[in-house]
């Protein structure tokens, strides 16, 4: 676990702008190279260290622009305004100017680099993995601090192009900078809702307060923050043996296949082994119970199918970088649309990090997440009883109350 400490009154933050080559390996290092330091006026974030670091051009004022070639040898100064250093995602006057004065016309694409944060003589690198017109995302490399290094003098630049060029696979590639904590578990508490309940505006409503900084350390999860889903879930409780019990559910993919949804668990519960199975060309017309029966080799009874139509919000722990989902969704029997489940669900779902992840912090992060969510719910006149209501247990509910329900098996 890395050292998170209080912010102290020293910390200090910079913004290292250079040619893209860096980042991606088309070029080697030269010691022509030029290097260019923004100072901000505070760190962006509130703990030390952080994970993720969002800082938007346009929230950075009139900044000095420090430009300097690896080597040292030249060094010039200038001053721009945040949003005009990369106006369009192209380097904007002052920045090309205050490259030029040093190593003449730009040697390649001028991009962020590294988010640079220090308290005391302590130094933390983060590697740029986003970046856009309004904003850049960068995630932490460092494990543990640099010591003692000079941030005008880039006594940190070699290490900082070491580790992400160790991690370049992770960085480089478009939202592959993801890990699974907990790897097959899904860790979810489930709040069910008395109807009626207008899941859309509660979304709203939550996202809005998310939005405001309402749950402070956590952030909206960078370009992935809304999503809305609709679809069916074809359904068979797994019986036996004892230790395949669970279910498996077949979900229609707009390709015309099947995902297959397996989970394992004897009773309702916050941890539950999950396997997703992409790609299953299945026909309900007795192609479900051919593949529970001779693929995966288990017993299994089938519960009435269903239509989940659910929104998430999903959102991250800046200083974990963990992420984690709030969804409200409604869910119906398509043989008998007047049995419906409306539930609120908090769940794990994945980590940015480059370093290695903190998974004792995910149960305590979601602990906090979990109070907070309850308080809003408790405001909307909602049950905020912590759960684990499955889908399965409702399932099997509407059936034992409504016999008719019972799905007749295919052979």
């Amino acid at each position: 676990m890395s050292d998170t400490s209080a912010p102290t009154d020293d910390r200090r933050a910079w913004l290292a702008l250079g040619g893209l080559h860096l980042l991606n390996g088309t070029a080697p290092l030269s010691g022509g190279d030029p290097v260019v330091l923004v100072e901000l006026a505070a760190p962006v974030e509130d703990a030390f260290p952080s994970n993720t670091v969002v800082v938007r051009w346009d929230r950075l004022g009139q900044r000095e622009l420090l430009a300097t070639t690896v080597d040292g040898a030249r060094r010039n100064t200038a001053t721009a305004r945040g949003e005009d250093l990369f106006p369009g995602m192209l380097p904007g006057a002052a920045l090309s100017s205050a490259v030029a004065a040093v190593s003449g016309p730009a040697p390649g694409p001028l991009v962020p680099l590294f988010y640079l944060t220090a308290s005391g003589d302590r130094l933390h690198v983060h590697s740029q993995i986003r970046f856009l017109a309004e904003d850049a995302c960068f995630i932490r490399t460092t494990a543990e601090p640099l010591v003692g290094a000079d941030v005008a003098d880039l006594g940190w630049l070699a290490e900082a192009l070491r580790l992400h060029a160790e991690n370049f696979l992770f960085l480089n590639n478009h939202q592959r900078y993801y890990r699974k904590c907990f790897e097959g578990k899904e860790l979810e508490y489930k709040y069910t809702l008395a109807p009626p309940v207008d899941s859309w505006t509660l979304t709203v409503e939550l996202y809005g307060r998310l939005l405001a900084g309402a749950l402070p350390g956590y952030v909206m999860e960078y370009r992935d923050e809304w999503q809305a889903w609709d679809y069916l879930n074809h359904l068979f409780e797994v019986t036996g043996p004892e230790e395949e019990r669970g279910y498996a559910s077949f979900i229609p993919t707009t390709d015309g296949r099947h995902l297959l949804k397996r989970k394992w668990y004897a009773e309702d519960a916050f941890n539950r082994r999950e396997t997703h199975t992409y790609g299953l060309d299945l026909a309900d017309d007795g192609g479900f119970e051919r593949y529970v029966r001779e693929e995966l080799g288990v017993d299994a009874v089938r519960l009435p199918s269903f239509r989940r139509v659910r929104y998430d919000v999903n959102f991250e722990s800046v200083r974990t970088g963990h992420v984690y989902g709030i969804f409200f969704d409604h869910s119906s029997l398509v043989e008998a649309r007047d049995v419906t489940l409306n539930q609120c669900e908090l769940e794990y779902l994945r980590s940015r990090v480059a370093v290695p992840p903190d998974e004792g912090a995910v149960l305590e992060e979601m602990a906090e997440i979990a109070s907070w969510l309850e308080s809003f719910l408790r405001e909307r006149g909602l049950d905020d009883t912590r759960g684990f209501y499955s889908k399965r247990t409702f399932l099997k509910d509407a059936v034992a109350a409504r016999p008719e329900l019972a799905r007749e098996v295919s052979r």
